[in-house]
């Protein structure tokens, strides 16, 4: 293996801190730096590695929140089924996508996620969420009511349309793999916003749908041959968010809900002008 390569360890620990910190994944970062390092590299072959790397972020995380006893399992199990079909879909449209539009396509959505992140972010009030809005629990479609204790004994009382949460995680497996990001700068706001969960609860349950999407994708993209130059990069990065998730996972105790989604919100918007701003030097 290339000694070239070894900066990528480091980097590997300070993405899964952060990544499971928020219950993102990580890839979000990490395809931006990708990008910007490999000029010359296909998008299939950064989206390969990416994923891979969530993965293996998204595997430690989720060990870390289950002994905090913070991820719900029910629902977690649910939305990483329904995630499989987009990113089997998403992990083979990669390939068709020129890698300047793939560019500017995903720093205009880390900007828009960001914005959107910062004005929306609030604090928790009180270990109990409020019921759902009637237009959303509908006698339709009968709320999932979840009650449950973490290893703190801080309760969790909330409930949430199984529906909404079902459809949300077929978009968010397809643009994950699409763009190789874990997806929870998407799926932990829509948990905690639209489906009603207790940041700490999203974050973690995320992680754990994130293992899921982020698998699948990436065994589509070593079927297709796209993994195969990847392998060495990835084993250094992969190593490093091993550990980096850990620590993530302990961070999550000692900061509000509040501020890991402004934390997010910020990364989003560097790493979306950082993207579009080297395309328009370049282009």
């Amino acid at each position: 293996m290339p000694l070239v390569y070894f900066w990528l360890l480091p980097l590997g620990v300070a993405i899964g801190t952060f990544g499971t910190l928020i219950g993102a994944g990580g890839g979000f970062i990490l395809v931006p730096i990708l990008l910007v390092v490999y000029p010359d590299e296909n998008t299939e072959l950064i989206t390969s590695i990416s994923l891979s790397v969530v993965f293996f972020n998204a595997l430690s995380g989720s060990w870390a929140y289950s002994r905090m006893k913070r991820i719900d399992y029910k629902s977690g199990v649910i939305f990483a089924l329904a995630t499989v079909p987009g990113a089997v879909l998403g992990a083979v449209s990669t390939a068709y996508v020129p890698r300047r539009i793939f560019d500017l396509a995903f720093g205009t959505l880390m900007i828009g996620a960001g914005i959107f992140l910062w004005l929306s972010a609030q604090d928790e009030h009180g270990q109990a969420q409020t019921p759902l809005h009637p237009q959303i629990a509908s006698k339709k479609s009968r709320p999932a009511v979840r009650d449950f204790i973490d290893a703190d004994g801080v309760r969790y009382h909330y409930e949430y349309n199984p529906v909404i949460g079902i459809v949300l995680s077929v978009f968010v497996g397809l643009v994950s793999s699409l763009l190789g990001v874990g997806g929870g700068f998407i799926h932990v706001p829509a948990l905690s916003r639209l489906l009603n969960f207790p940041v700490h609860v999203a974050t973690a349950t995320s992680h754990f749908v994130l293992a899921t999407m982020a698998l699948t994708g990436t065994l589509v993209h070593i079927a297709s041959g796209a993994f195969e130059h990847g392998v060495g990069r990835t084993a250094l990065l992969g190593a490093g968010v091993l550990l980096g998730a850990q620590f993530g996972a302990r961070l999550s105790n000692k900061i509000s809900g509040k501020w890991i989604i402004r934390g997010l919100a910020i990364a989003l918007v560097f790493v979306g002008i950082r993207l579009i701003w080297s395309e328009v030097q370049a282009g």
